[in-house]
């Protein structure tokens, strides 16, 4: 793995070992060293946890980053191009580590630079730590990934966090749910993935029934995402669509975790933070984890 940009590049093999390697770095059986190295957080999107657990997760390795955010106090400002942003950076640093609202812009980072690029999310494709952070919430909190039932709610049009989330656990046998209004349903090629690969799933574009919300292991909530929308009067017809609530939850499994990228809006109510299905908190918290190992096996350090 020379880089990190999709989840489809990834073979089931290699995410397992990311998942066994961020669970050793956990337990403190494996110490990654990055004394020394230095990584570029390019952030050209907003971020909190993202930027944040990367930069935890190289400076609990002994390292040490540096940080873009936005282009305003940039050469970009007088001109430059990206590709010479890029290549500038990339004398400076081990690693990219890049945000940006184009889709495919950290692939054609890799291609610009000789170092490592990891894609933190590019658009509404893909953002693949994420969805690594989340199989290995999922693997804790389940003890597998195998054959799962997995609910997804809110939009799957625009969320990155979904589709990246959905290719990945399609090597794991999932069963897929999906709630959304029919203006942010899953994209056709997602679905065309899913229908290739054998995948069962179900669409819905009413309310979370709890009957089906009964059958699952896992409810992955996300927002709609204001930004991502043309037009003011096209969010404000799918705004507020949905809201778990704890009562929502009265029926489910045992093992039922709930699960979600934040921010959080309107989407998933404060009352199910005291239940035991919540699990969104500690899921950021296993970003840092995974994270440093993603950075530990693109710098060589295992």
């Amino acid at each position: 793995m020379k880089n990190l940009i999709s989840m489809r590049d990834l073979s089931k093999e290699e995410i397992l070992y990311l998942l066994k390697l961020a669970s050793q770095i956990e337990k403190g059986e494996v110490n990654p060293d990055m004394q020394r190295r230095l990584a570029a957080l390019l952030f050209f999107e907003p971020s909190t946890r993202t930027m944040f657990s990367f930069d935890t997760a190289m400076k609990r390795m002994n390292g040490n980053t540096i940080v873009m955010s936005g282009t305003k106090d940039t050469s970009a400002k007088k001109g430059e191009s990206f590709a010479d942003t890029l290549q500038t950076i990339a004398q400076y640093t081990d690693i990219i580590i890049m945000r940006s609202p184009i889709e495919g812009a950290a692939r054609y980072a890799s291609e610009v630079v000789g170092i490592p690029v990891v894609n933190a999310g590019d658009g509404a494709n893909q953002h693949p730590t994420q969805a690594l952070l989340d199989l290995y919430s999922i693997q804790k909190t389940q003890g597998t990934l195998e054959n799962l039932k997995i609910g997804i709610a809110g939009d799957l049009r625009f969320g990155r966090t979904v589709h990246s989330l959905v290719q990945a656990m399609s090597l794991f046998g999932a069963k897929f749910k999906f709630f959304s209004p029919t203006f942010l349903s899953i994209p056709k090629n997602i679905k065309e993935f899913l229908h290739e690969k054998k995948i069962r799933f179900n669409e819905f574009d009413e309310d979370m029934d709890i009957k089906i919300l009964s059958e699952l292991d896992i409810l992955y909530v996300t927002r709609i995402q204001k930004e991502r929308f043309a037009s003011p009067e096209d969010y404000e017809k799918v705004k507020g669509s949905y809201c778990l609530t704890k009562e929502m939850l009265s029926h489910v499994k045992p093992n039922l975790k709930v699960l979600h990228p934040l921010p959080r809006v309107d989407e998933l109510s404060s009352d199910v933070d005291d239940t035991k299905y919540a699990y969104y908190f500690q899921q950021a918290q296993n970003g840092v984890y995974m994270r440093q190992a993603i950075i530990t096996i693109l710098l060589g350090g295992v």
